[in-house]
């Protein structure tokens, strides 16, 4: 890929995957946890894409673990961990942890002492190159609200006042957008420094609580936040990961839009319908008549989300706003697409589905802060 393009963010660059999960223990929970690990890793030992994992038990505080696993790469891998089965093989381990803290990192180089490289092999194994970020991380929850209370729900979200943007010396909250389609509600964030930390920095902010709790007579899926598990069990379902971002390398428009693209896939075709709009967004990025200037792919399951920076508005190309630029383009995404649940049958061919499609997929704002100085 040209340089002109930066990518911060993918999880479709091929390589191997290390996920680092680092727990502090409760004390006297060590055997309880053990056989809850136990049972975790005959799961997971059967899970397609997983090559190993290890148990760690610090020899300083031995109330603090680390677990560590390879994947092959980050798609198997996301779709375990955003998988209900997931959800309910780690539950047994909540009552024995204090905190935990997760990091996921792509393997770029190794040394194998026992299996020398040539020089040939060592650069062929090389990832091309890697990614070149601004220390921004990004992240989005979604949960549907009941049907008939999209307004209400609207109107609670959008009226709330801005929790405090600086966390600590390192972290920042530098914007949040926030989307409705239908009576799914996707909130998206970008933190300059610690994600968890963030996170969890809004989380205690009262104007943030008292939205929270009052958007909960409205929620389909019951939670209490005054049960640790249950508001856990919430926000692990809830959790829609960045899987791609990239910027163009052009120069920064005056003026650039924010919206956010619904594209419910079919059945199992979660996964393969964000790859192809993250691969059609690099190509975007590259493009200096193209109207998307950055691009982020969110995907769990089957709902994936697109959330673009154009310029000008969002019908003046369809087909670029979309992600359709390209031969044969259009009928991947049908394929992938389901259609019907967006409310477009037939071809994407027609200039007239693809108005429709970007009519339906258009997610409506709700809002959209920034700290100063983003």
């Amino acid at each position: 890929m040209p340089n002109s393009a930066r990518i911060a963010q993918s999880a479709f660059d091929g390589s191997k995957l290390r996920v680092i999960l680092l727990l502090d223990l409760y004390e006297g929970a060590q055997q309880q946890f053990l056989d809850a690990y136990e049972l975790m890793r005959n799961q997971v030992a059967s899970v397609p894409g997983h090559i190993s994992d290890q148990l760690c038990q610090s020899i300083e505080n031995p109330s603090q673990w680390l677990i560590t696993s390879e994947w092959e790469s980050a798609p198997p891998f996301l779709a375990w961990v955003n998988s209900e089965e997931h959800v309910e093989t780690v539950r047994p381990m909540h009552s024995c942890v204090r905190d935990t803290r997760s990091m996921r990192y792509s393997i770029l180089r190794e040394t194998n002492p026992t299996e020398p490289l040539t020089p040939e092999q060592a650069r062929s194994a090389l990832q091309v190159e890697a990614r070149e970020g601004n220390g921004v991380a990004r992240h989005a929850l979604t949960f549907t609200v009941k049907p008939g209370s999209e307004s209400k729900v609207a109107e609670i979200l959008a009226g709330y006042e801005s929790p405090q943007a600086q966390v600590d010396d390192t972290t920042r909250l530098r914007r949040t957008s926030l989307f409705m389609h239908g009576n799914r509600v996707v909130r998206a964030v970008e933190v300059e420094g610690d994600l968890l930390a963030a996170l969890r920095h809004v989380s205690r902010q009262p104007e943030v609580r008292a939205v929270e709790e009052a958007i909960n007579p409205y929620l389909e899926q019951d939670r209490d936040l005054s049960d640790p598990d249950s508001a856990r069990v919430f926000f692990t379902r809830a959790a829609l990961p960045a899987v791609h971002h990239v910027v163009s390398g052009r120069e920064e428009p005056a003026k650039v839009t924010r919206h956010a693209l619904f594209y419910p896939a079919r059945k199992g075709c979660g996964m393969e319908l964000a790859r192809l709009l993250a691969h059609q967004d690099e190509a975007a990025a590259d493009d200096p008549a193209s109207p998307v200037y950055s691009s982020t792919v969110f995907q769990r399951d089957d709902i994936v989300v697109r959330l673009i920076d154009i310029t000008g508005d969002l019908d003046l190309d369809p087909v670029a706003s979309l992600g359709l630029k390209g031969a044969k383009k259009a009928a991947e995404l049908e394929r992938l697409l389901d259609g019907p649940a967006i409310g477009v049958e037939g071809s994407l061919e027609t200039e007239r589905n693809i108005n429709r499609l970007l009519s339906h997929a258009d997610m409506l704002p709700v809002t959209d802060r920034s700290s100063a100085g983003s």
